[in-house]
């Protein structure tokens, strides 16, 4: 690693530990201070806040092509998951909250934030874990909020979008609401993007990696009809994220 780059990473870093500690300490002390009817309130502006924050940090911009659906339904957000950024994107625009692996609740500084926004943690490997999430969903969902999932399970390289897990898209039918459709693509030069890597190793590349871009491509919301079954809506969802990920590329690319 170049010297620029290893000071880019110790500057991030430090950088990152400091504006999240301290808008975390900022969001709690307002919370406190904030009537319980204003608290998702004040929750949804940190987390905009923190979001614009850290990916201004990143040195990452964002081409955006869609509309973004307004707060009348619930809306579930399905995307394909490219890079630890895509937190970021998504939760910057649409709000709401992440379902996330249950382990990140476990990491310094990461889990706090994470938990501070609101955060569904899930372990895939425990059917029960599974479940409960599942009911979290639901009950957001018919709150009118916007939940974000990433139905491939995990991280993966490339354009190509693997196959959804269902759990979302039964919370999805059984509420009522809307599933948004969500495409990203990041600039073939960026290093914020996952090219087969543990996490450790992806977030310490995104620390110390130039400026880029990424583009995401927003679908039309699907009406979910209660009376389809979840793998119906599972696999349309799939097919419109995969060629919302197209026209991300083609943005990105400039085609």
């Amino acid at each position: 690693m170049s010297p620029s780059r290893g000071m880019r990473r110790a500057a991030r870093t430090a950088a990152f530990g400091g504006l999240t500690t301290g808008l975390v300490s900022a969001f709690l002390v307002r919370t406190a201070l904030s009537s319980p009817e204003r608290r998702e309130q004040v929750r949804e502006r940190w987390v905009g806040v923190w979001c614009s924050a850290m990916l201004e940090l990143f040195g990452l911009r964002v081409l955006v092509r869609g509309p973004l659906p307004g707060p009348e339904r619930g809306r579930l957000v399905v995307a394909n998951h490219r890079s630890t950024a895509d937190i970021l994107v998504l939760l910057g625009a649409f709000g709401g909250r992440m379902v996330s692996r249950a382990d990140l609740a476990r990491w310094p500084l990461i889990g706090v934030a994470a938990r501070v926004a609101g955060t569904v943690f899930v372990d895939r490997a425990d059917a029960a874990s599974g479940a409960r999430t599942v009911r979290a969903i639901g009950r957001r969902l018919s709150d009118r909020q916007a939940v974000i999932v990433f139905p491939e399970g995990t991280t993966y390289a490339g354009d190509e979008v693997r196959p959804f897990r269902a759990g979302a898209f039964v919370a999805a039918l059984r509420s009522g609401a809307d599933v948004i459709p969500v495409g990203l693509a990041y600039a073939r030069d960026s290093q914020a993007a996952f090219v087969g890597e543990s996490f450790p190793a992806h977030l310490s590349r995104m620390t110390a990696a130039d400026p880029s871009a990424l583009a995401m491509c927003v679908g039309a919301p699907i009406a979910v009809d209660r009376k389809a079954r979840s793998g119906a809506l599972r696999d349309r969802a799939h097919e419109e994220v995969q060629r919302l990920v197209l026209d991300a590329r083609r943005l990105i690319d400039g085609g």
